[in-house]
């Protein structure tokens, strides 16, 4: 069966480079991809060209049931191989609080753990952008990656905005933690408030996906965890409004700083 990521991302997107050919070119080219799916059954001088390539240039690859590069394609020839593409290059964590530096100022990021909508990472991507946001970590698995719907949305500020793709989130907040990142993450269940909390950077939010939330294994490697207030009826905001609500508090307590330290 089609994996549900992989079919929003790529129907209507056309986004999907079939063929071992196609696959390898594009590799070799460094063209941006998500990641490359195989048959379980694919074999040969290309796909070893594959593995090789895709190894060399950190892309994903994952071995799949025939049936669902069938799906994908719509009826092109895809020969056992399938590269889903990026609307845009990738760069690593350290670039981006490179960035950060580069500009002397103290590191603004942006961590979304499981995101699946294409329209909700791009809204955010979005409004990171305004909020003066220096980078957005997002994972390799089970989320949605930089599809053309993801660029639309995000109005043109995915042009601007670097974006890392990391293996484990887990891991990627270590790093940010050991660059002295304060590393906070949004949790209905918190007991904190995000306007008592103090998020300024240095400082890393971190958001969950829709329905599930921040993971177990995320949440235990935040320092902090804040919750918006709810006075309805419902328990949690849409994950691109949360996020809005959460920059845009970073952004309030840099300016009241900025206010209280302005000379009279």
């Amino acid at each position: 069966m089609p994996d549900s990521h992989d079919r929003s991302e790529a129907e209507g997107d056309q986004d999907i480079l079939p063929g071992r050919r196609a696959v390898l070119e594009a590799l070799r080219a460094g063209r941006p991809l998500r990641k490359v799916l195989l048959t379980r059954a694919a074999h040969g001088g290309t796909i070893r060209a594959i593995l090789q390539e895709a190894k060399q240039h950190d892309i994903f690859v994952q071995f799949v049931d025939e049936r669902r590069l069938d799906h994908l394609a719509q009826g092109a020839h895809h020969q056992g191989a399938i590269a889903l593409t990026s609307a845009k290059s990738l760069v690593s964590v350290d670039e981006i609080l490179a960035s950060a530096r580069h500009r002397n100022q103290a590191p603004f990021v942006l961590v979304v753990e499981g995101v699946e909508d294409p329209a909700n990472l791009g809204a955010l991507i979005r409004t990171a952008d305004g909020a003066g946001v220096h980078g957005i970590i997002i994972p390799r698995h089970r989320a949605v990656g930089l599809t053309p719907t993801v660029a639309r949305t995000s109005a043109g500020a995915l042009e601007h905005l670097p974006v890392a793709q990391v293996t484990n989130i887990s891991r990627a907040l270590d790093a940010l933690k050991d660059a002295r990142l304060w590393v906070v993450g949004a949790d209905p269940a918190a007991s904190t408030v995000h306007y008592d909390m103090r998020l300024l950077p240095p400082v890393a939010l971190v958001l969950g996906g829709e329905g599930r939330g921040l993971s177990r294994l995320v949440r235990e490697r935040c320092d902090a965890l804040v919750r918006l207030p709810m006075r309805g009826r419902l328990s949690s905001l849409n994950v691109s409004v949360a996020g809005g609500i959460l920059l845009y508090e970073v952004v309030r307590q840099l300016h009241t700083q900025s206010t209280v330290e302005a000379p009279p």
